[in-house]
């Protein structure tokens, strides 16, 4: 009879260890999408691999707070904390959406101490694509 193969890239003798902590990025791409409704703010690394995430229903605000200022600040100082601590030095910032999170957060990735290279706007405009829903009668 055959032997068995042994199997040298087993979750069980391979390396267990947070991949997390590991990787040192010192520079990244911040995306914050500011709904009406929630702002999430996304960080990825050059290639486009995220790093961290945190939006405004992750930090505990809930229903029509989620849209505030101050929900956006908190959701951006929550995603940036942990890059910073990985050795996030310089960034680049693309700002999506037309949500009231967008200048808050964009004071608190300002004040993280993480040097911008650039800040885009990236908000989706259409050249006269979908017909809108027709107006609403109250």
């Amino acid at each position: 009879m055959a032997k068995p193969i042994p199997r040298t890239s087993s979750r069980r003798n391979g390396r267990i260890s947070s991949r997390k902590n590991a990787r040192r990025i010192p520079k990244g791409v911040i995306h914050v999408q500011a709904s009406f409704n929630n702002t999430i703010v996304t960080v990825t690394d050059v290639r486009g691999r995220v790093i961290s995430w945190s939006s405004a229903g992750t930090c505990g605000f809930k229903g029509t707070r989620r849209g505030t200022p101050f929900a956006a600040q908190t959701a951006a100082g929550n995603a940036i904390r942990t890059v910073a601590d990985q050795g996030m030095q310089r960034a680049e910032v693309m700002i999506k959406g037309p949500g009231l999170g967008r200048d808050a957060a964009l004071r608190a990735i300002r004040r993280s101490g993480i040097l911008l290279s650039f800040i885009r706007d990236v908000t989706p405009m259409p050249h006269n694509g979908c017909r809108p829903p027709k107006k609403r009668r109250v």
